[in-house]
This record gives C-alpha cells, structure tokens and sequence, in this order.
C-alpha cells in the first residue's frame, strides 16, 4: 500500500475532463475509487459533492480520498490535496454505564495517538441502568440524558485533540460500543420497552450515522459505527470484546466474561458462540460494601491477612492512602478472610477468630479493614455481615451463570481450555482468590487470561480492518442467547454456591487443599 494510504485512505490521481471526456466530476473520482476499492457501490457525501468541482481544481485533480463502509456500501466522505499528510483519525469509545474511555487512532498507521477517560457524566441523574431509564420518562429526560452524554463526549473530545495536538475536523470515524441501554441513550432512543417484559430494544443493528446528527463534534462528514447488541441484556461492549478476543475464530471452546452492570457470559468457538447475562455485577465491581468503589488512586486492589498475626497487608492504587475498595480488593478480602476462619463457610464472620476488629454498629456487625488513622478519609474503613452477604448472593449468581451456560452445551467448566476475563475487572482480579470464594472454576490459574479493555479493543479494531462492520454482524448473528430468567436449572444450582467455596467441595480441590493447609 503506497505512503499515506490505509484501508480508508486512497490517493487518486485523475485525468482532467476534456472536450474529448466530458464525465462529470463526481462520476469521474467515483469511478476511479470503486476501482481501487474493488467496489460496486460508492456514495460522496451531499456536503462534500458540493465542494468537489472547486477542490479538484484547486489540487489539480489529484486528491486524498477518505472514505467509511456501512453495511451496504462505501461512503467518501473526505478529500484533502494528495501531498497533503495533515492526520486523519478515527476515535474509539468504551461507552460505558459509570465509565467513558477513548482512545485516537490515526487511521493511516492504525496506531493509538492518545487515550483519555472520564466519569459517566449521566450519573449525575441515575448511577445504574435503571434509574437512567425511569428517568427518561420524564418530560424532557430523554433529551436530557442524551445531552449529558454528548457534552462530555464533546469535553473529553476536545482536550484529547487539544492534548496532541489536532482539530477534531480531522476525526472522521467513530466506532462506540456500549451495552444495550447506553447505545440507545446516546442515540436519543427510547429504553422504556427494555426493562417491560418481553424485554425489546429500540434497535438492535443501529445504523451507521453522522456524527453531526448525534451532536458530536467531529468532521462535518465523519460517521459513526455503533455496535449491534442481541436483545435488551447482551450488548455491544461483549460484541466488541468477541472481537477483540478472537474467541470466534478459535477450535476450542473457550468462555469471555466481563463484569460490568451485569456479568455477561459467551462460550463457544469458530463453530458456535452462545451467551447469557445475569446480575452479578454491582456487588463484584466493588458495589457490596459501603467502602465499595470503582478502581482509581487510594483504592483499596489487594488485600493479605497473614496467618498468625491477623494483621492485614493492604495495596491501593498508585500506593496512596486507603480510601475505598474495589472489587478485586472485596474478593481477596473474602478469600483471606475464608482461609483465616474469619468467615465460615456460610460467610458469616466467626467472633473468636475476628477478635477486636469486629465491632457492632448500628446493630450490624462489622468488620475494620482499615482504622481511621490509617485511612485516607480519616474515618474507619469497614465491612459489614450484610456486605459479606451481598457478596456471597453475587459469587454465587457468578458461579451458576458459568455452570449453567456451560452445561447447556454439554460440557463441564473444567473442559474449558482458555477463560478471558475482560474490563477493569479482569485487569485487576487474582483468579486464586476469585476461586478460593467460588466465583470462578478451579482451573489452572494459567487458563484464566486478563484482556483488559476489551469493548474498547473491539472499538479499536473496528477502525482498523476493511470488513470489520460485516464481521461484527457475523459475530452478532451466530451467538444464540440463554435466556436465565426461565432457567430452573439456575435458581436450584444458584443455592448450591451460596457457600464457600460450594455446597460440592470436590468441585474446588484446589481450596480443600489451601484451606486444610492453614488449619493444620
């Protein structure tokens, strides 16, 4: 591919029209892109083919053509003169319910150019999915949350481009990927119906559109590539992250998860995909405890209670003060506090074993993890019986989400070859405690993969390949979804793993094994 082209980028050098060749300007560059495109269908942009006969001439008929693909055809939505090697990018957005990240892609090399992430800012209105969406039905909620989310679009979008730097004229492709209920408020589309049974979307293959009718500020011309979901509870975060994992193209069966306002499930491999999604994912993202927080500086992400003293050995992001815990740091804790018979194997804290940490307040047990003047709040860091609960309720549903999408395939969770863990979750788990609890199978540790961001990934990738569009609909199109709301198997299994690890102990040897080590 020559300097400065890429799949979206083409130097076309054309013939100047003449008596002898009188094709009009707008014919005459199309025919000369479908044939570097090998394409049968090429639209120009109304805004663009309004300027097209005055910039040919300027540039002498030699032109740098930037195009996008839709579904059904390839658009031109730019041109700039062919010496010109000013930039041009794409941005790829995690649309995420409580946090937004996007990353500049420079659409010539395929390479990042920078990275920024904000507070979703509609949780000034609702912190959840729910309340988002009864909020809508106000007068002028709708409207409302879609502003939030555009102008802090807009925000971050500016000081990114500021940051480099570039004009955000030169962003002319955007690919977001989100769950169900953010792609639809982003788009000004109604949720209303997603939460009443049976359960519809507004749209489940959003159409490519102009960013400008989205009210993002980009090139005039610029589209926006937006995730297919699969019904009201699988969005296009995990569509992305399918991507981004490749687990469609593998020959063995391997599963995603990602923990994010639900826990979202898919197994399968090159042949067959299928997915579910339950809620597990508020009390596993930290969302259990009173001192539950999203990862972040101060943040509490790991947690070690040594075997004769008690004495806890606290790690916080960036080594800052203790000033909340995620859910990573919620899990270990767990974990320590089952192997140190702090906990029994119901989760309910053991007085003689807890000693003076355990204290009642307002009637409620609780435990400190971290005293007041060790904290970065100045007050007491503490977990309750009822946290430990929530928790308990939440590995279980996690556990009998991967048990039973597993078995309705005919397979055991220890056939599985490689276990993704995607989102900020998987970054930051210890698989060994997320076991030790009964959270995720007794597999060996080097199965379990971490990948990161991946619904940004796969918002990353979509700007970077040709087919990608028709790939993710390829995608979307095989994955057959179980439905858990109706499953009887889930709710008799779920009571099964409200113990640590499991009712099953011959389920979880690894942790028979760990926890008769510390008793002897």
């Amino acid at each position: 591919m020559p300097p400065n082209e890429s799949p979206w980028i083409k130097i076309i050098s054309l013939a100047p029209p003449s008596l002898q060749d009188n094709t009009a300007d707008a014919e005459r560059l199309l025919a000369a892109l479908k044939e570097r495109l090998q394409a049968d269908n090429i639209d120009i942009d109304y805004a663009l083919l309004k300027q097209l006969p005055a910039l040919l001439r300027q540039w002498e008929f030699r032109v740098r053509c930037i195009v996008v693909r839709d579904r059904h055809r390839w658009l031109l939505t730019g041109i700039t003169d062919a010496a010109d090697d000013g930039p041009v990018a794409g941005l790829a957005v995690d649309l995420g319910t409580t946090r937004v990240v996007l990353r500049l892609i420079d659409l010539i090399t395929g390479q990042a150019l920078a990275e920024s992430a904000l507070d979703n800012p509609q949780d000034a209105v609702g912190p959840d999915i729910l309340a988002r969406i009864h909020y809508t039905e106000q007068a002028g909620g709708l409207e409302r949350l879609k502003e939030l989310i555009v102008s802090g679009l807009n925000r971050a979008i500016s000081e990114l481009c500021a940051a480099l730097p570039i004009d955000p004229q030169h962003i002319y492709m955007i690919a977001v990927a989100g769950n169900t209920t953010m792609t639809h408020l982003f788009m000004g589309l109604s949720p209303r119906w997603i939460i009443r049974e049976p359960y519809i979307p507004a749209v489940n293959k959003p159409p490519v559109v102009k960013a400008r009718s989205l009210g993002i500020h980009a090139n005039v011309n610029a589209r926006v590539l937006i995730f297919p979901n699969i019904g009201s509870y699988f969005g296009g975060d995990l569509i992305a992250g399918i991507l981004y994992s490749r687990l469609y193209q593998t020959d063995e069966t391997a599963i995603l998860v990602d923990v994010g306002t639900n826990a979202e499930v898919v197994l399968g491999n090159r042949n067959w995909l299928i997915a579910c999604a339950g809620a597990a994912g508020p009390a596993l993202e930290g969302g259990v405890t009173r001192m539950g927080m999203t990862a972040g500086p101060g943040v509490i992400d790991k947690i070690s209670i040594d075997a004769d003293t008690r004495e806890f050995k606290i790690h916080t992001i960036e080594e800052q003060p203790p000033r909340g815990i995620c859910g990573s740091g919620v899990i270990d804790l767990a974990a320590q506090l089952y192997l140190r018979g702090m906990i029994d194997i119901r989760g309910k804290f053991v007085p003689a074993e807890c000693g003076s940490r355990l204290a009642a307040i307002d009637g409620l047990a609780h435990l400190t993890v971290v005293s007041a003047d060790q904290s970065g709040t100045g007050s007491e860091l503490t977990i309750s019986q009822a946290d430990v609960d929530s928790l308990i309720r939440s590995k279980a549903a996690m556990y009998t989400i991967l048990e039973t999408i597993t078995t309705s395939v005919g397979m055991t969770l220890m056939d599985l070859k490689r276990f993704y863990v995607a989102g900020t979750f998987g970054s930051f788990i210890d698989p060994r405690s997320a076991i030790t609890i009964g959270m995720l199978p007794d597999l060996a540790l080097e199965i379990y993969t971490p990948l990161g961001n991946s619904s940004l990934g796969g918002a990353t990738q979509a700007l970077t390949a040709i087919d990608c569009l028709a790939e993710i609909d390829r995608i979307r199109d095989r994955i057959t979804y179980l439905e858990l709301n109706v499953n009887q198997e889930f709710m008799n299994r779920f009571s099964a793993a409200k113990f640590l690890p499991h009712t099953n102990r011959s389920l979880f040897p690894s942790v028979k094994k760990e926890k008769g080590s510390q008793s002897s």
